[in-house]
Formats: structure tokens, sequence, C-alpha cells
């Protein structure tokens, strides 16, 4: 994005990538469907973005997420707004879009360069770079970074770049988006690792999110996890745990759900009348039977459905994240993005200290401080 504005602009444009191939996290980001952006009201869009909302809010104005899908329909790749306000486009994955993108890119005369990794600056400020060919060091007139935070490594973006800005502050990188640890029981463990929570609600700190999650080996995940992850992140941060309530019930009031499972037939296993009486599919029902055993009440199984604590005991590494918190500090910046204390490097994405939940507000801010990025370095 930030090739494609420089170039626009006028600039002679080389974009150098380590990997022996290019937006590999774009193209996983499009197994699922390649969420672009959201079009929720702007405003509410920006709150999204929480500590960074005042950095990023005139950058996405700028660019904003009707500019993002026309920008997509000009590389013939059109888009829709699904149920949720999330916006994809019709394709429903990355390839099209990055195959076009690319078309027009080097039709833009912008040189690609793979198998290249940026290693630092020399003493005079110009690049080095680390090739199979052996180190190299070259000039530009402007240079932006765009090196990512530290999800998804094996795509490229390591974090390892924090390493080689010594006299710039950078917030540490953390995971984002990501699901936590649980201490399942060995049974729940082998019997349902991989199964999904579907239309569930869970509430922290007085917030409550619907959605789906999935149990693994480790713990849980998935988009209502997602949603709650960086308060839960900083309590477990704080406190060394937290505890995240879930509700296998969440279209049932307490009071509709009391009346049918509260009073257990005598002759009907608890597993037989948590699936007849209240509804709930095996996980769920091994779910409340795990609780149970780990000392809740059996007094008011309608309130243990509604409110099942779940003692959240670390994040899932930053590896496994779908994104990532922290990178270069907003005050090491100007309004441009280029680094005060390195006249002429500009940096863009998730290198910069914000974080999002998912639901297209990630691409949208890299998208835009891309081409912010791009246009601050042409000028």
């Amino acid at each position: 994005m930030a090739a494609e504005a420089a170039a626009e602009a006028g600039a002679a444009v080389t974009v150098v990538d380590q990997m022996p191939s290019v937006a590999r996290k774009l193209l996983i980001a499009g197994r699922g469907g390649l969420n672009l952006t959201h079009s929720e009201p702007i405003d509410r869009f920006l709150d999204r973005y929480g500590a960074a909302r005042d950095a990023l809010a005139p950058i996405i104005r700028a660019f904003p997420p009707e500019a993002l899908r026309a920008w997509c329909h000009a590389l013939g790749q059109p888009t829709f707004v699904g149920s949720s306000g999330r916006v994809f486009p019709h394709a429903m994955k990355a390839s099209p879009l990055l195959r076009a993108w690319l078309a027009r890119l080097a039709a833009q005369g912008i040189a690609l360069r793979t198998r290249h990794r940026w290693v630092g600056l020399t003493a005079d400020g110009a690049l080095r770079f680390a090739s199979p060919a052996g180190e190299a060091v070259e000039r530009a007139d402007a240079t932006v970074l765009a090196l990512g935070g530290a999800s998804w490594p094996r795509l490229g973006s390591d974090g390892g770049w924090t390493a080689l800005l010594p006299d710039v502050a950078i917030a540490p990188l953390r995971p984002a988006n990501m699901g936590f640890c649980v201490a399942w029981s060995d049974h729940l463990r082998t019997r349902f690792a991989g199964m999904p929570l579907k239309r569930i609600a869970l509430t922290f700190a007085g917030t409550t999110q619907r959605g789906e999650a999935m149990l693994t080996a480790h713990g849980i995940e998935g988009g209502a996890v997602y949603a709650l992850s960086a308060p839960l992140r900083e309590a477990i941060a704080a406190e060394g745990n937290a505890t995240l309530l879930l509700d296998l019930r969440p279209d049932l009031d307490h009071a509709t759900l009391a009346r049918r499972v509260n009073a257990r037939p005598a002759a009907v296993t608890l597993s037989n009348h948590l699936r007849r009486a209240a509804g709930l599919p095996p996980v769920a029902i091994a779910l409340v039977q795990e609780a149970l055993h780990d000392g809740a009440s059996r007094d008011d199984l309608a309130a243990l459905v509604k409110a099942l604590p779940l003692r959240l005991t670390a994040p899932f590494p930053i590896a496994r994240a779908i994104s990532s918190a922290g990178g270069i500090a907003w005050s090491e910046l100007d309004d441009t993005l280029m680094l005060r204390r390195h006249p002429g490097i500009y940096a863009c994405g998730e290198m910069l200290d914000w974080e999002a939940p998912t639901g297209g507000y990630l691409l949208q801010a890299c998208f835009a401080t891309g081409r912010a990025a791009g246009r601050a370095a042409a000028s």
C-alpha cells in the first residue's frame, strides 16, 4: 500500500521482502473470507482502536472504509457487506485481489525484490540487507518500514526488527486477538478439544460478547474470546489469572431456564437432563460437569449454565495470535509517520503501537497507515 501510494506520487519505488513470495499474511487472512473492513459509522469504527484512537483517526479518515472498498473495486474485486456489518470481497479470498494488485504495481513500475531481509542501518543511515548472495548496503531518498508485528512469524513478521532500532521507544510486542489457557481435565481435553461452542455469550469486566468459541487442548479461542482478549490479557498480567463467565444459553433468561433445569427427576441422569431440559450439546454438558466437579454449587444449575466460570491462566503465545499489540511509540513519530530520530524513515502497519479486534479493523488500519506513510515518503 505504501509502495502504491508513493508510486502514484511519482516516486521510483522498490519493495523489499524477506520471504520468497509477498503478502503471505494477507493470503492467510483470506482463508476465512478476507474481512477487509467494517461498515459501521466512522466514529464507532474509530472507537475500536482504544488508546490509539486519536493517533489513528486522521489517518483512517483520510482513507476510510469507503475508500478501501473503492480501491478493491478498481482492482476488479467488488465487495459486499455481510450480515454482521463486516466487508468482504465477493470472491471471499485474497488470491484474486493479490494477483490484480501485483499486476497493477508492476504496471506502475514498482520493482519487487524477494529473499532480502532488512538487518539494520549503518552509522550514516544507509540500509543494510541480508540475502542469499550476502549482505549489501543501499541508500534511498526515503524508506518505509512495514515489518509487521510478531504473530504468525512463519509468514515473515517475526518481530526481530525491534532490536534493530535501539534508540527508538518500542512498547513490547504482545499477543492480541488470541485464545487463553485453561487447565482442563484430561477427560475434557481428550474428548472435546476442537469442539465448537455456538450461540454463546462471554462476559468479563462488565462487557458481554455474543458469538462462538472453540475448546482446544490447552484452553479456549474464537471470535467471542478475541473480542475480550485485550482486557483479559491485561487482567492476567496484573493478577496472574482472570475469570471469564460463559453463558451457554444466552437466548434464555435465568428464570425461564431455572424452571426447566433446577428440578431434575431422580431417574434422569444429569447429562440427559441438561440435554433435554436446557438443550445443551455434549460439549456444553461436559463444561457444566467439569465445573460441578471443581466445586460449583448444584443448587442452581440455571445460574451455572448462565454464568459458568472459566479460569484463564495465560494468553496463548504470540505466534498463535491473529495480531499483536505494542510497537513503536506514537511519541517517536511525527504526524507523517516519520521516525523523529531517523529523518526520511517512516513506519506503518502493525509496527506501530495499536491494536484492534477482528472485524476488518486490523486490515483497515494497516492499509490506511501504509498509504499515509507512502505518500509522506514520496513528498
